[in-house]
């Protein structure tokens, strides 16, 4: 049988439930494991799609001092193959914060390729880089992750969504 799917039609739809049970569920497995007696001094959300997890995260694990960084690796229209470009640093955390990043976790929804957090671990080389999704090109990039998807799996985030029906995946009876 042909495979007639658009590459973004093999997607993988997380809901805001379910991006908050794995947010809280990446909090956990980072829980106890920071550098100082297992606490963390701070996190740092790669915006946009970092800041919800790293919110959340923030909370469960009782850190205050949170800020971003922003990195841009997209052209606007999505992250086609075709279409990706090198990351640029728009935004820097705090300097005196960060320091070589001991202590910092960063944190991001998803790792693809690799590229950003590979520019942002050359800046901060001891950070702790969590990612609540990964795929296996960018799995070397990040040190804590909870899901594992596939390199051709599109993950539809619930900031880019909005409720409709779709046509079921065979047949229209």
């Amino acid at each position: 049988m042909i495979d007639n799917r658009l590459p973004h039609e093999k997607g993988f739809h997380v809901s805001w439930d379910q991006l908050h049970r794995d947010s809280r569920a990446l909090a956990w497995r980072l829980d106890g494991k920071g550098p100082d007696a297992g606490a963390w001094r701070s996190v740092v959300a790669i915006t946009r799609g970092g800041m919800a997890p790293a919110m959340i995260v923030a909370r469960e694990l009782d850190i205050r001092t949170v800020d971003t960084i922003s990195v841009k690796s997209y052209l606007s229209g999505g992250g086609k193959a075709d279409q990706r470009r090198e990351a640029q640093v728009l935004k820097s955390p705090d300097p005196e914060m960060m320091g070589d990043g001991e202590g910092v976790l960063i944190v991001d929804d998803l790792v693809d390729t690799g590229k950003t957090l590979e520019l942002v671990r050359e800046m901060y080389p001891k950070a702790h880089f969590a990612t609540v999704y990964a795929k296996p090109q960018g799995e070397p990039q990040v040190d804590t992750f909870i899901t594992g998807v596939s390199q051709d799996t599109w993950i539809f985030f619930p900031w880019d969504m909005a409720l409709q029906y779709v046509e079921p995946y065979r047949g229209k009876d």
